[in-house]
């Protein structure tokens, strides 16, 4: 667990071009601490005035713990932590970043790394693709720490190998993708541990969390004592260390990170095919040569990694040596056929967590080849001082050196020749550059590194006796190099004969030059490669088939290898904003609460923090140069927006002043600007925002301007297209009708002049339109009754014939209509007239006149007649009613009556009154009166 120091925490600095956090390390809770001294001094050198992490955007104000400084490439207005300022600077510069977690092992490096990953994994915008690349690289923790990470006396969690993670960032700051390098496993501890450490986490969790079938299956039993590369350190059981349940997160992990079962089981048999391989102990036959004891392990080896046990027996006893005509095999002694098992373990083990790497890079890659910032996250072992030290302490120290020396170059060293190449007046803060130690180390011919090559690939018996010597030799009057020999004699009281000491830029480190040049060697027999490339077990087949044995050259040694990829991860990250991360150990005895004063002041003073925050508060808070200063902030001032044509430098002058920058507010360099106050910036930055909001409504109203101009243009356009093209469809319909009716016209005239000859092709036509003509004109103009005979169409002479015929067919129609629709009494009524007038036909002049006409339906309808009226007879039923007139008897005056007649009486009604009422029943008879 990580605990941020009250104190210590306001040291959370960003030293241009990087941030610097320091952490405390606990083992399980947070707390607080007062350092005294050199902290307190240290915390009260961070001011809001002169802090040089000060970001713009906030109005002056104190800066809280965490917050940081701008990168040079520019200001973006972070407040939070490390992490989240790069992140945020990334998404604004659209830029690479880097992460560098520095420290002493146990000071809490890797649980630092894996907050800041937990920290992208919930920060970044969720989507599917971020929640599974989230996932992977959350998950890809657990296995690397099993079979990367193991128990040393300062650390139960120790980083045994380098680990520097890109993680990809799209434009809308997504993670999309990531990737991992991993530097120089400590494969060593595969079959060796120091009293008190335990060898690779993943052993521990297969035997106590593995199940019992697969251990069947793996012909591993439970009990770790049982196994000889477990055993060595007497600490196989740890009391703050689950196996079981760090087990099941592996597997877990597994899962996530997209392993298939195959490869899961394979991945399994390797590693029970390691501890099955240390169990493999060798006997002298009479001429002391390696027998082995039995082969029980030997073909469990065998079956796991999938290759012939009779041959594998023979690599591990047997040297194979190739002359010109023939093969001898060269039979090992006891500590020889050790030397070549112990390898095949380291090789196998070293391989598969390669390959493991790969397999995660390969699920947590991205697809997409579009162009993609990335932020790096640097976890690599911290600096390690044991009771013996060895060669692996020599390349993890050495690692730390380099680490450091860029620390320096890109804070203390380049801080101050940047002022100085700027002609910015500064007074030198001294510090100690570690350069002279990396030189020492790593220098061509002449470094530690050349020497060790050089006897490792020298003729003769070389050991490591004679190393040390040549290192004398070479480097006898080194300040920061002694041994044995060159040492005064109270040094020497503290030094073995095989002994060297190096003076680090944290301390003194005795190395025990014991067994250097067979770890840098590493060697591994040609008859070994060739068997384990045709394993069976797919993981062993694909790692050393890339192998190639059949070149014949000398691989590059151990520590060459480590330089070199320490040179390239350097070239990396100084192409990338640099931000540190500094642990601070609390304590030696990795318990919580405990702050050793003494301790954290040597790890604040060999890390140079006194000197970077002399530097820092001498310094100016910003800086950058003139063109990307007045690119960012040229809306400030009318005079340089929207362009400024003259010098940059005049016109960043220009815009000071307008601004109102007080002369010890900043200085012009030859081509930067420097601001010494971060409040200074603070303001600039609030006008730059402010600004940016008036721009922005600029752009917006231009734009939207822009674009419905735009879009009215687009219309205006399709509607004189859509018109065009409708008016040519019309003109083109009416051209055919006028062509066609052109036609029709002629015909038609044609037709007429020849209407009056015989049928034919010229006039067929037009006598059917006659004949259509016609009968459409008499169907609207037809006789209505039997009695109209004028009104039927005069016909064409063609339709004569025709019209003649239809005209009899419509009066018979119209009288049979009529016929069928008289009543009875009425075709009585006709019947006897037709009878009367054929018997008084021609006898009777005034005949017509002398008829009354009952035949002309002068009744009235139930409408007509008054509801009152109605009501008072509605029991009867009204049988016949008549409109009549009465005639007063004085004056003869007409009065209009109507005469209703029902069942049972005739009532005499005047508008709504009934005037007279006479019942059938008392009718005696009726008179006519003429």
């Amino acid at each position: 667990m990580i605990l941020e120091v009250s104190c210590l925490a306001k040291l959370s600095l960003v030293m241009s071009p990087m941030a610097i956090r320091l952490w405390v390390t606990g083992l399980t809770k947070r707390g607080t601490v007062d350092c005294h001294n050199e902290a307190r001094d240290l915390s009260q050198c961070v001011r809001a005035e002169s802090h040089p992490g000060a970001r713009p955007g906030v109005r002056t104000r104190r800066r809280a713990p965490g917050d940081t400084m701008p990168s040079p490439s520019g200001p973006t207005d972070f407040r939070g932590n490390h992490e989240d300022n790069a992140y945020h600077t990334m998404l604004t510069e659209f830029n690479n970043h880097f992460i560098l977690i520095s420290g002493e092992s146990g000071a809490g490096k890797t649980e630092a790394s894996k907050k800041i990953q937990q920290y992208y994994a919930v920060s970044c915008p969720s989507t599917t693709l971020m929640n599974t690349v989230r996932d992977k690289m959350l998950m890809s923790n657990p296995v690397l720490e099993a079979f990367g990470n193991a128990k040393t006396l300062k650390n139960d969690n120790s980083s045994r190998f380098g680990k520097y993670m890109d993680i990809q960032f799209d434009s809308q700051g997504d993670a999309v993708g990531g990737h991992i390098l991993n530097y120089l496993l400590e494969k060593s501890r595969v079959v060796h541990q120091n009293h008190g450490e335990r060898n690779f986490h993943v052993f521990y969790q297969l035997v106590e969390g593995g199940s019992d079938d697969l251990l069947k299956q793996l012909g591993l039993g439970r009990d770790v004592q049982h196994y000889y590369y477990l055993t060595q350190g007497e600490c196989a059981i740890v009391s703050s260390i689950n196996d079981k349940n760090d087990w099941k997160s592996v597997k877990n992990a597994l899962q996530v990170i997209e392993f298939d079962e195959n490869n899961t089981n394979h991945l399994f048999r390797v590693i029970a095919s390691v501890l099955h391989l240390g169990n493999v102990h060798f006997d002298a036959d009479s001429k002391g040569h390696a027998l082995l004891k039995n082969n029980t392990e030997l073909n469990w080896v065998s079956d796991l990694l999938g290759v012939d046990a009779n041959n594998l027996k023979e690599g591990l006893t047997f040297r194979k040596i190739e002359t010109k005509t023939e093969q001898v095999l060269s039979p090992f002694t006891i500590d020889h056929a050790i030397y070549v098992r112990d390898a095949l373990a380291k090789a196998i083990y070293e391989q598969t967590f390669t390959w493991l790497v790969n397999r995660i890079n390969e699920s947590m890659e991205n697809k997409d080849s579009s162009r993609k910032t990335v932020i790096g996250l640097l976890d690599i072992y911290g600096f390690e001082v044991f009771y013996v030290n060895s060669f692996e302490q020599f390349c993890i120290n050495y690692c730390n050196e380099k680490l450091q020396q860029l620390f320096i170059q890109l804070t203390l060293k380049a801080e101050q020749e940047e002022y100085e190449a700027e002609g910015i007046e500064w007074e030198p803060v001294q510090f100690f550059n570690n350069k002279i130690i990396c030189d020492l180390v790593e220098e061509k011919h002449r470094g530690i590194i050349s020497i060790l090559d050089e006897e490792c690939l020298r003729p003769g018996d070389a050991t490591d006796l004679t190393f040390l010597e040549r290192l004398e030799e070479k480097m006898g009057n080194h300040p920061h190099f002694v041994t044995h020999r060159l040492a005064d004699n109270m040094t020497r009281k503290t030094l073995e004969r095989g002994d060297f000491r190096l003076l680090h830029y944290t301390g003194e480190v005795t190395y025990c030059v014991v067994g250097f040049l067979d770890k840098n060697n590493d060697l591994f027999y040609r008859n070994i490669k060739d068997l384990v490339c045709q394993s069976k077990n797919a993981i062993v087949r694909e790692c050393f088939s890339a192998v190639d044995t059949a070149n014949k050259r000398r691989p590059e040694t151990v520590v060459t290898q480590f330089k070199n990829s320490l040179q390239k991860l350097t070239e990396m990250l100084m192409a990338k904003e640099a931000w540190y991360i500094r642990c601070l150990k609390s304590n030696e005895s990795k318990q919580p609460g405990q702050f050793d004063e003494a301790l954290i002041r040597h790890q604040v003073k060999y890390l140079g923090l006194m000197e970077h925050l002399r530097v820092r508060r001498a310094g100016f808070a910003y800086r950058r140069r003139y063109e990307d200063f007045l690119k960012r902030y040229k809306p400030l001032c009318p005079a340089t927006w929207p362009h400024w044509r003259g010098v940059p430098a005049d016109g960043v002058e220009l815009l000071a002043q307008h601004l109102g920058y007080l002369p010890d507010e900043y200085k012009m360099g030859r081509t930067k600007i420097f601001i010494r106050h971060p409040r200074t910036l603070y303001a600039t930055e609030d006008a730059y925002e402010k600004c940016k909001h008036d721009l922005a409504t600029k752009l917006q109203a231009k734009y939207k301007g822009y674009k419905v101009k735009g879009e009215f243009r687009k219309q205006k356009e399709a509607a004189t297209k859509i018109e065009t093209c409708w008016r040519g469809a019309q003109a083109r319909k009416e051209k055919e009708k006028r062509a066609w009716a052109v036609k029709v016209i002629k015909k038609f005239i044609k037709a007429y002049i020849n209407r009056g000859e015989a049928k034919s092709t010229d006039n067929s036509e037009y006598l059917a339109f006659v004949r259509q003509s016609y009968l459409n004109r008499l169907k609207n103009n037809l006789p209505k009754t039997v009695l109209d005979k004028t009104t039927w169409l005069t016909p064409p002479a063609v339709v004569t014939e025709a019209s003649e015929i239809l005209r009899k067919l419509h009066y018979r129609l119209m009288v049979r209509r009529y016929v069928r629709g008289i009543p009875p009494q009425r075709k009585a009524q006709l019947q006897m007239k037709v009878v009367t007038s054929s018997i008084f036909k021609g006898k009777k002049e005034n005949y017509p006149q002398s008829i009354p006409q009952p035949f002309l339906d002068t009744r009235i309808s139930e409408q007509e007649i008054n509801i009152q009226v109605l009501s008072m007879i509605r029991n009867e039923q009204i049988k016949y009613s008549v409109p009549v007139i009465k005639y007063d008897r004085n004056g003869f005056k007409p009065r209009p009556r109507q005469l209703i007649l029902t069942k049972t009486a005739a009532y005499v009604v005047e508008e709504a009154k009934v005037k007279q009422r006479v019942s059938y029943t008392s009718l005696k008879g009726l008179k006519s009166i003429k």
